[in-house]
């Protein structure tokens, strides 16, 4: 038996997440594993300024502004992060702005330790973790592509999911922790120091100057009329909207824990946890998707399955099968995630990776809370499990009328991608 047909039955057996990517590249190895424990430390700290903000004001509704302070500049930007990335070495825009995260989470250490205590300084602070996090974001995911071949960017996105959830299910759960026994001022120390493996490696990283072409300042509408202009990188958005617009029920967890299994705030915490370790195990158990060659497919049968989960999950009134058909959603998420992901990647010219990824960003960071204000409004109106099942049949025909006009996402192939 040879080499090749050795490599191909190892693929064919495949069922955990392709370590390619770690084995074969340093840099990205060390990416990697910064970008996983920055992403725990930034977790803590976020649970931690929601507890402080709430230790001040005493106000759920001040606490709720923590997020809108962080969601305007991640929205705003992220389209001029992604066009900068276009511009500049990305390298080093990826080390100022992780360097300007750990200056930011310094200072709220700081200010914890003098006692300084302060809602309107903590909005600031999180406002401009935000515009980092917005310039980091796409520099970090548009060098992805200069460090690995193209047949190990699937793997790689897999493996980027990992970090992501792992850092959503264990930041807030560790920052919990370390805030009751060591208070704020150590969690926010903890996370600063955190960033230190984010920055070396970036700081270890070979240059990342765009292979540009024509003007020489990277514009956003430039990058939307690129957009305007490929089907198949449009549909990847659109396919990601009916998931996280018309059925993403995560503002109704409080609503139904009560109403539906009788709960309580643990309650909530199970309905809003199951979701983030279905992702976690949609990258865990990503192996057999580099057996796929259309991902066209593979993202429209994805999101049709979380629909049809969430769908489900507003028809059923008990606790365990509700956790179940969460944690589906959110492996069908992955899923549809680390194929939209490898398209952009693969399909897009370099001097347009970092617009797209501007894009991304905010889909990803405007899509949810536009679910949210979608099935709070129709629960106030109908009923939360009106909303809920409503929003998965409307995710499940939305994405069929997507697969009938887009015939070329259908049939887009891996091994000859186009945009």
């Amino acid at each position: 038996m040879s080499a090749t047909e050795e490599a191909e039955q190892a693929d064919r057996r495949r069922v955990f997440a392709d370590l390619t990517p770690l084995r074969t590249s340093t840099h990205y190895r060390r990416l990697w594993f910064g970008n996983t424990v920055s992403w725990v430390g930034q977790g803590m700290t976020a649970l931690a300024v929601s507890l402080q903000v709430y230790e001040i004001t005493r106000s759920p509704f001040s606490v709720g502004l923590v997020g809108l302070f962080s969601l305007v500049p991640l929205i705003v930007f992220g389209l001029y992060g992604g066009a900068i990335a276009d511009t500049v070495d990305r390298r080093k825009l990826g080390l100022a702005s992780a360097t300007g995260s750990a200056v930011l989470s310094a200072v709220l250490a700081t200010a914890a330790f003098a006692g300084f205590h302060h809602v309107w300084f903590l909005y600031a602070i999180v406002a401009l973790q935000s515009v980092c996090g917005a310039l980091n974001s796409p520099a970090r995911s548009s060098m992805i592509p200069r460090l690995l071949p193209p047949e190990q960017l699937r793997a790689a996105n897999a493996l980027n999911s990992m970090t992501t959830t792992f850092g959503t299910l264990v930041g807030p759960s560790l920052g919990g922790l370390i805030v009751g026994f060591g208070g704020f001022q150590t969690a926010y120390l903890i996370d600063a120091i955190a960033f230190s493996a984010a920055l070396y490696a970036m700081w270890r990283l070979p240059s990342m100057l765009p292979e540009r072409t024509g003007a020489k300042r990277a514009s956003v509408l430039d990058g939307l009329r690129f957009l305007a202009t490929r089907p198949n990188l449009r549909m990847t958005f659109f396919s990601d909207f009916c998931a996280m617009i018309l059925a993403h029920p995560r503002a109704l967890f409080p609503v139904v824990a009560v109403l539906w299994y009788d709960g309580d705030a643990t309650t909530t915490g199970l309905l809003a946890a199951a979701p983030a370790a279905g992702a976690l195990l949609g990258g865990v158990l990503s192996g057999w998707q580099g057996r796929i060659r259309h991902h066209g497919q593979a993202i429209l049968l994805a999101v049709a399955c979380w629909g049809t989960a969430i769908a489900v999950f507003g028809l059923t009134r008990n606790l365990w099968l509700g956790l179940l058909l969460l944690a589906l959603a959110g492996y069908s998420d992955t899923v549809s995630m680390i194929f939209r992901n490898t398209m952009m990647q693969v399909a897009a010219p370099d001097e347009m990776r970092g617009r797209l990824q501007g894009v991304f960003i905010v889909v990803v960071a405007g899509g949810p809370r536009l679910g949210d204000f979608l099935a709070g409004s129709v629960a106030d109106l109908t009923s939360p499990a009106v909303a809920i099942t409503g929003g998965g049949i409307a995710c499940v025909l939305a994405i069929g009328v997507l697969a009938l006009y887009g015939r070329g996402f259908r049939r887009y192939d891996a091994l000859n991608p186009t945009a």
